[in-house]
This record gives C-alpha cells, sequence and structure tokens, in this order.
C-alpha cells in the first residue's frame, strides 16, 4: 500500500466519517436545549464539537430558536470528504493514476 493510500484509508477517510457523525448528533441536539451538555453521554458530543461552533456562532446566528451552526460544520465536512475522497474526488483519482 502506498503512503497516500495509507494517508486516505486509514487516517482522512475515518476522520471526516467521525466529524461528521458529531456533527450530525450535535445538530438533533440542537432540538433537545433542555438536555444539559455537560452530562454523560452528551458531552461526548458536545465537547468535541463546541471549539468548532463557538467562533460560527458569532458570524450565524439562530434560526427560529435552533443553533443551525452544526448544519453548517456538517455541510462543510460532507462537501470536504466528497472532493477528496468521493468516487471523483481529488485523492481517489490521484491513487488511481499511481496505481
Amino acid at each position: 500500500m502506498k503512503p497516500i493510500e495509507i494517508l486516505i484509508w486509514f487516517f482522512l477517510q475515518p476522520l471526516l466519517g467521525l466529524g461528521i457523525l458529531a456533527f450530525l448528533f450535535r445538530f438533533i441536539l440542537t432540538w433537545f436545549p433542555q438536555k444539559d451538555l455537560n452530562q454523560l453521554p452528551y458531552n461526548l458530543i458536545a465537547w468535541p464539537t463546541e471549539p468548532f461552533l463557538r467562533p460560527m456562532r458569532k458570524l450565524i446566528p439562530s434560526f427560529g430558536g435552533v443553533d443551525i451552526t452544526p448544519f453548517i460544520w456538517l455541510a462543510i465536512l460532507a462537501f470536504i470528504r466528497e472532493i477528496l475522497l468521493g468516487q471523483q474526488g481529488i485523492l481517489t483519482m490521484l491513487t488511481r493514476l499511481q496505481g
């Protein structure tokens, strides 16, 4: 296996997948504002995502009382994953050219 393939399949792919999943769960948690995000199991999602959401909240206000910044990060990560690792993604095409 070549170094780029190792980077893609053992690091980048799972990292982006976990990020998308984390922000999806965080978006769902915005529907339940009464939940304490400092208690288990909610803090397992809230603590890693909060450093990304805090600066974004300064730029984008809540929409109808719902924090949409997790959805924006979800879209950003899904876009990056598709551009890099999708069927016609940059890194996918590079591995095909080298193969």
